[in-house]
């Protein structure tokens, strides 16, 4: 299933991705530090949204209560929910 999520307080406007069972591929930001962002795709392919989260979840950036990352962990969670209600 392909899933956006709309970012709130930081630069990305939007995380796309893909959610099979709880794993997560093909995750894109629209908007935020390309660069890093695009390493960080790269690296978390193929992870589940626990591992994703484990390793995320509260990261925050500058004096910015969340990040691009710990934002990712967000939307990851919500899809699988999302995905995981509808049964």
């Amino acid at each position: 299933m392909e899933y956006t999520y709309k970012t709130k307080m930081v630069c990305a406007r939007e995380i796309n991705f893909n959610i099979n069972g709880d794993v997560i591929t093909n995750i894109s930001f629209n908007g935020g530090c390309n660069g890093n962002l695009k390493a960080l795709s790269k690296v978390l392919d193929g992870w589940t949204v626990e591992e994703i989260e484990n390793k995320l979840k509260g990261n925050t950036c500058g004096f910015k209560p969340t990040s691009c990352a710990d934002q990712l962990c967000l939307a990851v969670r919500e899809a699988y929910t999302k995905l995981n209600s509808k049964d």
